[in-house]
């Protein structure tokens, strides 16, 4: 097919496919000074209102930024249900107020939606602590500081996507259902129709377990997608993805979910743990860099802490000189560590703060500390090319490895049972070596704004015994 014939063809201007729709300005737009004189309309909800002798005062956000525009309204023109928390709609003239900011003289507002305040759960000039606000999950949003959250979260997802497609990565949406359990530690959900009517009939077909009825083999939600990225690696050479995973752990913890989000990348032609730690420090940092440029006046508002670390190289230790850290000061740490051990958390930020509260990597694992498909060490078959990422507030960030790319060492480590005969193959046409790491992207956004419980950077958690909504 010719393509070339297409190209003259071009889209019609933004304000031809918009002209039905009406324009409303953004909290952003309006709060320019640029704009004073001019006639605007604005739509958004009431954060704080005050009342003065003859007019009444109305702070305004719309969600698009954490500023609020300053709406005058003369007391005459008050709707009945106008209050704190209600959704309006204003159309006024921009004005410069005595502080030098621009607010919007009223003209006309009309109230969308009232807000019941004997009902309502936050109200205004009133602080509440995170698990208070966390019993209200649907009303979250609304907080100020959890909108900023949001905010930032989405701008970290385009940065951490940006900075993949910037260095040729190709996006690969690896699947939520799978038949493996690629970290073998048995932490999965089953996956199996609801519906009682379609497993009889499905039976009657010939399947007697209602586990495997469905597909014909068990299936679970996904703890990773890295088995699959290994596969489309073979042919796309560098590929991610950023996916929700899933772990059934009974645990409450300040860190772990039961949905979460991973970002994983994998890369053929890799062989070298240093190279992939490059890589993963290389991510982190841009993606930083984006958010900071980008999301600055949220930062603020959140008090995210000052990211002393992106002028410095992350540290590069091995297991063994970390486990030595450990040992000398073990009057500092609660729980003793003994070799081959993996790290507690008190470990792991005990290591980050002892580095200058810099990120560090603890390479050159112990065999039986990581699973089955991580390659031995050149120098020594009892430990494996693996990299922990330790940073601040969270501990463990990213985890990778370079994979183990020989068919016999690898038919001899698989699970029994495993269900795994078409991941060996892979080794068996055109092989080349791979590595890769996955980031869990909440606790990415715990380290980089200072969050202490992960349950405040994801719009709803979901953790044992909770899944309300």
């Amino acid at each position: 097919m010719n393509f070339k014939r297409f190209t003259h063809l071009k889209l019609p201007p933004e304000q031809y496919l918009r002209k039905n729709i009406h324009k409303y300005a953004t909290i952003c737009e309006t709060n320019d000074t640029k704009n004073v004189g001019k006639r605007l309309e604005v739509q958004g909800w009431v954060r704080a209102l005050r009342k003065m002798k003859n007019n009444i005062f109305l702070d305004v956000n719309d969600g698009t930024s954490s500023q609020h525009l300053q709406v005058v309204l003369n007391k005459n023109q008050k709707p009945e249900n106008l209050n704190y928390g209600c959704s309006i709609v204003i159309e006024g003239q921009v004005a410069q107020a005595p502080n030098g900011r621009a607010e919007l003289q009223a003209e006309n507002i009309q109230v969308i939606g009232s807000c019941d305040l004997n009902e309502y759960p936050f109200l205004p000039r009133k602080q509440y602590e995170s698990e208070y606000v966390r019993q209200f999950l649907h009303l979250r949003p609304r907080t100020r500081t959890f909108s900023s959250i949001m905010r930032l979260r989405s701008l970290a997802s385009d940065a951490i996507r940006d900075h993949f497609s910037k260095h040729n990565f190709i996006n690969v949406d690896t699947p939520i259902i799978t038949s493996n359990d690629c970290e073998g530690a048995g932490e999965v959900f089953n996956v199996q129709p609801n519906s009682h009517e379609l497993l009889a009939k499905m039976k009657k077909e010939g399947s007697t377990d209602a586990t495997t009825t469905y597909f014909n083999t068990k299936t679970f939600l996904s703890v990773s997608g890295q088995l699959h990225l290994e596969a489309c690696a073979r042919a796309l050479s560098k590929v991610y993805n950023f996916c929700p995973a899933f772990r059934a752990e009974n645990s409450k913890s300040r860190l772990h979910l039961s949905e979460f989000y991973m970002i994983e990348a994998e890369l053929a032609f890799m062989t070298s743990v240093r190279d992939l730690a490059n890589e993963a420090e290389l991510l982190v940092k841009s993606t930083m860099l984006r958010i900071i440029e980008k999301g600055a006046l949220d930062l603020k508002f959140v008090q995210a802490p000052e990211p002393a670390w992106l002028n410095r190289a992350f540290g590069f230790i091995t297991y063994q000189e970390a486990l030595d850290t450990l040992n000398r000061h073990a009057d500092k740490l609660a729980f003793p560590i003994k070799q081959g051990e993996n790290f507690a958390k008190e470990h792991e930020l005990f290591l980050v703060q002892h580095y200058g509260n810099v990120p560090v990597f603890i390479v050159d694992w112990p065999k039986e500390c990581k699973p089955f498909y991580m390659q031995e060490c050149d120098y020594d078959n009892n430990k494996v090319k693996a990299l922990d990422l330790l940073v601040p507030t969270v501990g463990e960030l990213i985890g990778g490895s370079v994979r183990e790319d020989n068919y016999v060492k690898l038919k001899d480590k698989l699970p029994c049972n495993s269900n795994l005969d078409w991941y060996l193959q892979l080794r068996k046409y055109g092989n080349v070596p791979t590595a890769g790491f996955g980031m869990g992207f909440e606790r990415f956004l715990q380290f980089i704004l200072g969050v202490p419980n992960i349950k405040d950077v994801i719009p709803f958690p979901r953790w044992p015994y909770n899944c309300n909504l």
